[in-house]
């Protein structure tokens, strides 16, 4: 966000540079052209007086040469066809030399680069007019001398004069164009980093959230429509943060509710007397009401990120399982459980997603079914499959939908199972199994990821 401000604002101020800088490029070079025109037409002007008072060739080029431009080699004068010529030195005294029609030649004293057409055109015009000539122009200046008679007064510009002091001033004004546009991204970067940065909070803040820190607050800051999203944020995580503390006492009391059928359960128990499935059904209520009192002191507390030992806890259910598997003449292995495996989902949650897994297996095949479980430790990724030798599961997408399930149950299981692995950036999927059954694959990353964004339900 903070470029594209910026590649904005640039953007923005350069269009607006250009369209001052190419105007005002274009006078600078007008001025400098006015300029020397100006200049040279002041020098030509002052030869005035001089041809005002003479005609001389030698008087001509001594008021030449004391101009800047004469200096210079770059003025002529043009004298009319009927001006008396000029005597030469040590010619004093001597009548004028006429031609035979009455009339000197044309004279021209100094270097003229004017073309005769132009000499002409100024002549006509009776005022300054400058033309082109080579490497240059040529300011041609009128001067007007008795009996109706006009001299021109010629001066050279060359290119280079025309635009004397225009390359710095461009160099100038570029400059300073540069140094605007510069500015303005740098502001534009800063009030980027502003707002970028109060959004950068907003996200962070978000994204501690849904990792389960409820206590996340932001301080809302930046323009108006940020602070609003961040008072709207705080206002979301105190209501999310009073929905779960209700949805776990909510939890706690239904869990709490089963206290009484359990009570009448484990006296009934105590009174089937001392048979072994007397003894067997004393041990599964204990179990129950273990389970039950986790499932309230779990429900009371916020969730903890935690960790666990999958291994410990697959031959920890495994031998509970496996004697109901033995009243059943169910073969049952359980594989790749010998050494620590890590993972990060609590321990609890973990036996309650296998309970519900095996549990399937008994409920969903028929008594004598063989079922293994499999731990698979690999690079940066944990596996655990449940496979059993029973008709499979005909429609697995329908067997992770929530609520749903077509053998009969509450159709919980899977999807309790899928929640917890995408919870940790894991994820569930289904295959047939080497026994010829299903097998339902729980992957787990051993470092916690993003959660996956899961089914909406």
């Amino acid at each position: 966000m903070r470029r594209s401000l910026a590649l904005v604002s640039a953007a923005v101020t350069s269009m607006v540079a250009l369209a001052f800088l190419i105007p005002l490029a274009l006078m600078v070079k007008e001025i400098a052209r006015d300029r020397a025109l100006a200049d040279a037409e002041r020098q030509a002007v002052s030869l005035a007086p001089a041809l005002a008072i003479t005609t001389d060739r030698a008087a001509l080029q001594r008021a030449v040469a004391s101009t800047q431009a004469g200096a210079a080699g770059r003025m002529a004068v043009h004298l009319p066809t009927g001006a008396p010529a000029a005597n030469a030195p040590g010619d004093a005294g001597r009548p004028t030399r006429v031609a035979r029609t009455g009339a000197t030649p044309p004279s021209t004293v100094g270097t003229s680069r004017a073309r005769p057409g132009d000499l002409a055109t100024a002549t006509a015009r009776g005022r300054a007019f400058s033309a082109a000539a080579s490497g240059g122009y040529v300011l041609l200046q009128p001067v007007a001398l008795d009996e109706g008679r006009t001299a021109i007064v010629e001066v050279y510009l060359p290119r280079e004069d025309l635009a004397r002091g225009v390359r710095p001033a461009w160099i100038t004004l570029t400059l300073v164009a540069a140094a605007l546009v510069a500015g303005s991204v740098v502001v534009a970067d800063r009030l980027g980093a502003r707002v970028v940065g109060s959004a950068r909070t907003l996200a962070r803040a978000a994204t501690a959230l849904g990792g389960g820190d409820l206590l996340t607050r932001i301080d809302p800051q930046g323009p108006p429509e940020l602070r609003d999203a961040g008072r709207a944020f705080n206002t979301m995580a105190d209501r999310v943060e009073q929905l779960l503390a209700a949805e776990r006492e909510l939890i706690a009391d239904l869990s709490h509710r089963l206290r009484t059928p359990l009570t009448a359960m484990r006296l009934n128990a105590a009174a089937l007397g001392a048979e072994p499935a007397a003894e067997q059904t004393r041990l599964a209520v204990t179990r129950l009401e273990e389970e039950v009192d986790k499932i309230i002191r779990s429900a009371r507390k916020p969730k903890e990120t935690a960790r666990c030992d999958a291994a410990e806890v697959l031959r920890d259910r495994m031998t509970f399982w496996s004697a109901l598997a033995e009243d059943q003449e169910r073969a049952c292995e359980l594989i790749g459980a010998e050494h620590p495996v890590a993972v990060p989902v609590p321990r609890a949650e973990l036996s309650a997603v296998l309970d519900s897994l095996l549990g399937n297996v008994f409920r969903h095949t028929p008594e004598g079914t063989a079922f293994a479980v499999t731990l698979h430790a690999g690079a940066g990724l944990v596996g655990i499959l449940v496979a059993d030798a029973g008709p499979g599961i005909a429609d697995p997408e329908a067997a992770l939908r929530r609520g749903a399930s077509g053998g009969g149950s509450t159709g919980l299981g899977l999807d309790i199972a899928r929640r917890l692995a995408e919870t940790v950036g894991g994820d569930v999927r289904f295959d047939r199994s080497a026994l010829g059954g299903a097998q339902v694959q729980i992957w787990l990353p051993t470092t916690p990821k993003r959660p996956r964004r899961g089914r909406r339900t």
